[in-house]
């Protein structure tokens, strides 16, 4: 078992929340459709710049912050007559995907097919332009950040569901295999071959263990149902909990977690606490709180499709207890566990994370992006139950201070830590953002330090607080 180490540490921040588990850089290849580059980091806001004009010919763009961040060529083949190139291709792959003529397409690139390239489709019609939410200042801290580890990040505002940041790494650039030559097929060969699996989206595609960033629907849960009046009152709960038909004891630091409120559990992070007001709240309550937070949702679309987030159904008194703090068959995604944080934020009103804005059809037409969720603003807990949690995650009276949980980890393969924030903004919304890195523990680089995840998180709130 990993021994865990406690440290504060100021950060611009309502929550973070560091947790190791097994599997955050495992997975396979992603949707697989058959170096960084100088990006923006400022500059003008998006209404002061003309938004690039759809092309008479050629293929459509996908745009970020009124930068095409997409191009065409000619190919040289008659079926096929122009090749996609890229700008700042490694920044925004997990973003555009990519478009080859040998190897086909994923991502917004085949989302949006039908108005990036609808001569397929529709003989004479003029290419479209996809505009993206995207921040190239969040983007860009996101990445570097993660520095190539295997990981995610994503940002996204708690008032429109608009993601700002969406970044799986290691990374690759899709412009080294757009084409159908020999030096595209080693380029192609040279990314799926890649152990660390680049093509892999790990935003949306891979759903671990959130371990005990789910504390957060447990304690939402135990709130809506009524079982405590605020997150202060003490919950009665021994250092060591062994729920009902169960000898296995879920036990937490005797310092801090007997007897804790909700405000300390989430603090020290006791998972005796958590594990006892899963088994009061009740399989159904519990399983019935997640569903509403987005867990075992197959038809969210961003508008790419995610992986479910899973929360499993029918679970006994030791089950719900593993459940509670992130086992148990609950996985989730880095998607996923913003949007938790962005239900918090906002009041207890869902918000659907959505990485287009609008689409500019080839004759200059402005319409909304598919797939927009009918149900955003739905309501997910009470008014009361967010702000109460609000407040049990401020550790200061402005919340600019946050903790940070340091992990030695003594087993054997792969760990994961977890971050999970709400930022402040600039002259914009708050920020919910998600960080997973998964973390070798042979490797001589990146030794799984899981703090690391924490300054992951950091960069991009700072990136998110100087947006203008």
């Amino acid at each position: 078992m990993p021994t865990t180490k406690r440290h504060w540490a100021s950060v611009a921040a309502l929550l973070t929340l560091l947790v190791p588990l097994a599997g955050c850089g495992a997975g396979g290849n992603g949707d697989s459709g058959a170096g960084k580059g100088a990006g923006a980091s400022g500059g003008k806001s998006r209404d002061e710049q003309p938004m690039p004009r759809p092309p008479k010919a050629g293929l459509g763009d996908i745009i970020v912050e009124n930068r095409a961040i997409t191009g065409s060529r000619p190919s040289g083949n008659r079926k096929v007559p122009y090749r996609r190139t890229y700008t700042d291709g490694e920044l925004y792959s997990a973003v555009t995907g990519y478009r080859s003529l040998a190897f086909g397409r994923n991502e917004l690139e085949s989302a949006y097919d039908d108005v990036l390239n609808p001569d397929a489709s529709s003989p004479g019609s003029r290419p479209g332009n996809v505009v993206t939410a995207i921040s190239p200042a969040v983007q860009r801290a996101a990445l570097d950040a993660l520095d190539g580890r295997e990981g995610a990040a994503v940002a996204v505002d708690v008032r429109t569901g608009h993601i700002r940041a969406l970044v799986s790494t290691p990374s690759y650039d899709p412009a080294t295999f757009s084409g159908n030559t020999m030096e595209d097929s080693r380029g192609w060969h040279e990314v799926i071959n890649n152990r660390h699996k680049p093509l892999l989206n790990r935003t949306r595609k891979e759903a671990t263990p959130p371990g005990e960033t789910f504390h957060l629907v447990v304690a939402a849960a135990a709130l809506e149902k009524g079982l405590y009046s605020s997150v202060d009152e003490a919950t009665d709960t021994p250092a060591s909990y062994t729920p009902p038909g169960s000898s296995k004891a879920v036990t937490g630091d005797p310092a801090h977690c007997g007897n804790a409120s909700i405000r300390t559990a989430l603090h020290h992070a006791c998972g005796n606490v958590f594990a006892r007001l899963a088994v009061d709240v009740g399989e159904a309550q519990l399983a019935a709180t997640a569903e509403s937070f987005g867990f075992n949702d197959d038809e969210l679309l961003i508008p790419t499709s995610l992986n479910p987030s899973n929360y499993p159904r029918g679970r006994s008194a030791a089950d719900l207890a593993a459940a509670a703090n992130g086992s148990g068959g609950v996985t989730a995604t880095p998607v996923q566990m913003a949007r938790v944080m962005a239900v918090i934020a906002s009041g207890g009103k869902q918000v659907h994370p959505q990485l287009v804005t609008k689409v500019v059809k080839g004759d200059g037409s402005a319409e909304p992006p598919k797939d927009l969720a009918e149900d955003d603003g739905r309501r997910v807990v009470g008014q009361r139950t967010a702000e109460q949690l609000q407040s049990a995650l401020r550790t200061s009276a402005d919340g600019v201070t946050g903790w940070v949980r340091q992990w030695d980890v003594d087993s054997g393969g792969k760990s994961v830590s977890w971050s999970v924030s709400v930022a402040r903004s600039g002259d914009e919304g708050p920020m919910a953002i998600a960080v997973c890195i998964s973390n070798p523990r042979a490797s001589s680089d990146r030794t799984g330090d899981v703090a690391s995840t924490e300054r992951v998180a950091e960069r991009v709130r700072e990136a998110a607080a100087a947006l203008r």
